[in-house]
């Protein structure tokens, strides 16, 4: 793989260029390595902070979870329609990793769980505005043929800095039992570097008019973009999927309380995920490139299926602890980029990003759902008997999506895409 250094094709040269990656891609990878640092080492002790040291239940917890799933949701398609039409995608993105820090710092002072619940719900509105710019600043500095590749490489940094916040508040809680206000002032501290790096060293791509001056006509934004039947299956085949998705705190929390470890290690589990999920971004975005990026996002979901198998034993051990973890990690690199690089193809360059945020907030709104429940399901059933049911029904619904996409793979491809730098 190589790398450019440079941010604009020379005068003259064609606008795609193989093999390479852009250096918007790099930077923005920077940015969401350091962002998630921060908001991994505060993922990583929350289930815990909120179960143990305020002694909430699964019912209380599953509610928070849902807020970190689905409070980005409401301003997702705000997010995309802002960049679409201001033509200034960084900006948009910038204003959402502000709100993110400034979270972070909130955490440090907050006192209970109605105010931590309010900065959860702040900081995912800070996601919401800040992914669809940022994915369609991807979109349109790659080549097309790569695209899901480059959303690998930058899912790559950003699992980078996943798998280290979570080590992060490892060795602090290592050090400084109940350390949780020292990890929420290191989180913090990353948070504003990221930020720093978003402000100073990221490029203000306008994909609307760096279109204009290549010479190729890019139509306006319209809502009408949105309406394309591709897009439409999608989205339903999403939100199936997603409703169906437990958020990993809920199989953590399912792992330790069968497998019984010390809560000091709680944080590792994230780890383990995020080093699978950096092992394989790269090497399944080409496969999907090859296979059919549409195909990969449904097949992924039989990872998680295996991963909600491992979680339900009753008799845990160190091999189906890894092995959940590895799922998860296969599950992620699978659907997390790649979802973005099947919506961002499906309609006109000028509503990529809108189209980007749309199927976000779908997968969002589904997934808030399926923690709020599932938090129910838990308190009613019990843990195992709660897992079972969900990878029950996942494993009806997987083969029904597949047979809902076929087709897309070549849709994708085929549609018409603004210049793309070959940076």
């Amino acid at each position: 793989m190589y790398i450019s250094v440079r941010d604009r094709p020379a005068a003259g040269r064609s606008a795609r260029t193989p093999g390479r990656v852009s250096s918007v891609v790099v930077s923005l990878g920077v940015v969401s390595l350091l962002t998630d640092i921060s908001s991994e080492s505060v993922a990583a002790v929350l289930p815990l902070y909120l179960t143990t040291a305020l002694g909430l239940s699964t019912i209380a917890y599953g509610f928070v979870d849902a807020l970190m799933q689905g409070a980005s949701a409401l301003v997702r398609v705000a997010g995309g329609w802002a960049a679409d039409r201001g033509d200034r995608p960084k900006w948009v993105a910038f204003t959402g990793y502000a709100l993110s820090a400034v979270t972070r710092g909130g955490l440090v002072l907050a006192q209970g769980f109605g105010a931590v619940t309010a900065l959860v719900a702040v900081d995912r509105l800070g996601k919401g505005i800040r992914t669809a710019p940022r994915d369609a600043m991807i979109a349109s500095a790659s080549d097309p043929d790569h695209l899901a590749r480059s959303f690998g490489v930058h899912r790559t940094l950003d699992t980078v800095g996943a798998a280290l916040g979570p080590l992060l508040a490892f060795l602090i809680l290592w050090a400084i039992p109940d350390g949780y206000t020292t990890v929420f002032v290191v989180s913090f501290g990353f948070a504003v570097m990221g930020l720093a790096v978003l402000g100073l060293l990221v490029p203000d791509r306008r994909p609307r008019a760096e279109a204009s001056d290549a010479g190729t006509r890019m139509r306006p934004f319209s809502w009408r973009h949105l309406t394309d039947p591709r897009l439409r299956r999608l989205l339903v085949v999403a939100g199936v999927l997603g409703l169906l998705t437990v958020g990993d705190g809920f199989l953590y929390l399912s792992l330790q309380d069968r497998d019984g470890f010390a809560t000091q290690w709680f944080p590792l589990l994230y780890v383990g995920t995020n080093v699978a999920y950096l092992a394989l971004a790269v090497p399944v975005g080409r496969l999907a490139d090859r296979v059919g990026r549409a195909r990969v996002l449904v097949l992924g979901h039989l990872a998680l299926l295996a991963a909600y198998a491992a979680a339900a034993v009753t008799a845990g051990s160190t091999v189906t602890t890894l092995a959940c973890l590895v799922l998860l990690g296969v599950f992620y690199a699978a659907t997390d980029g790649v979802l973005a690089a099947v919506a961002g193809r499906l309609v006109d360059p000028a509503a990529r990003t809108s189209a980007i945020g749309t199927a976000q907030t779908v997968v969002a709104v589904a997934r808030m759902v399926a923690s709020a429940g599932f938090g129910l399901l838990w308190f009613t059933l019990g843990r195992g008997n709660a897992m079972l049911t969900v990878a029950a029904l996942l494993a009806v619904a997987v083969p029904l999506c597949y047979l809902a996409v076929r087709g897309l793979g070549a849709s994708e491809r085929s549609t018409p895409t603004a210049p793309v730098d070959p940076a």
